[in-house]
């Protein structure tokens, strides 16, 4: 039992410490590319906005979403961007993230012909790729909550991608925050596995030119 005990204790110590060696890695590269203020951060011709649902999977309201959509508003209403190429989960009929991000941000006075839906964002990464490979945009600015803006900027440097982004509001009720950070922990591990096996976006596809 002894045996077993420290075993499973060398594997929870060697877990912990990739975890945070992944972590530590994402935040630090992305230090230097991510901006907190609208004034401040550079222009771009495109923006990706990366998806999510109006609500949770249990109904409740998600903020994640609206804050998300008011980076967006705030930044193409600065000028600092003229389109913005909305990437979001579409598998199924009933569940359509690019569709209720337009709809939200022609809501708070972004043009239609502004924004560009991509119905295959699956992941952060099918989401990074696909701006490059299938909209041809190797420069562009991300906008998400902090600890998402920092996985999508290595995906994006990592690709060859010189990305910026933009930090939207974050929701700081203590059990969303721990629910979504301890998943963000988790996800950037996977990260790193996919790049070392060369994980690709679900779909690929034609080109679609961004006018």
């Amino acid at each position: 039992m002894k045996a077993i005990g420290k075993i499973a204790l060398s594997i929870f110590l060697v877990c912990t410490v990739v975890v945070i060696a992944c972590n530590t890695i994402v935040k630090v590269d992305a230090s230097d590319k991510i901006y907190d203020a609208v004034t401040d951060i550079p222009h771009n011709r495109v923006a990706l906005l990366l998806g999510t649902a109006p609500f949770t999977p249990a109904g409740a309201h998600n903020y994640y979403f609206d804050y998300r959509i008011e980076a967006a508003a705030q930044l193409f209403q600065a000028g600092k961007i003229e389109y913005i190429l909305v990437s979001g989960d579409n598998h199924v009929k009933t569940y359509d993230e690019p569709t209720c991000m337009r709809d939200s941000l022609v809501a708070h006075g972004v043009p239609c012909e502004r924004i560009v839906l991509d119905y295959a964002g699956f992941r952060t990464l099918d989401s990074v790729v696909r701006a490059k490979e299938i909209f041809g945009q190797d420069k562009f600015t991300i906008i998400s909550q902090q600890f998402h803006n920092e996985r999508a900027l290595y995906l994006a440097r990592h690709n060859g991608i010189d990305a910026v982004a933009l930090n939207a509001k974050d929701v700081r009720r203590p059990s969303k925050w721990l629910k979504i950070h301890s998943r963000e922990a988790l996800a950037r591990v996977k990260m790193f596995i996919d790049l070392a096996f060369g994980k690709q976006p679900h779909f690929l596809g034609n080109r679609i030119e961004i006018k």
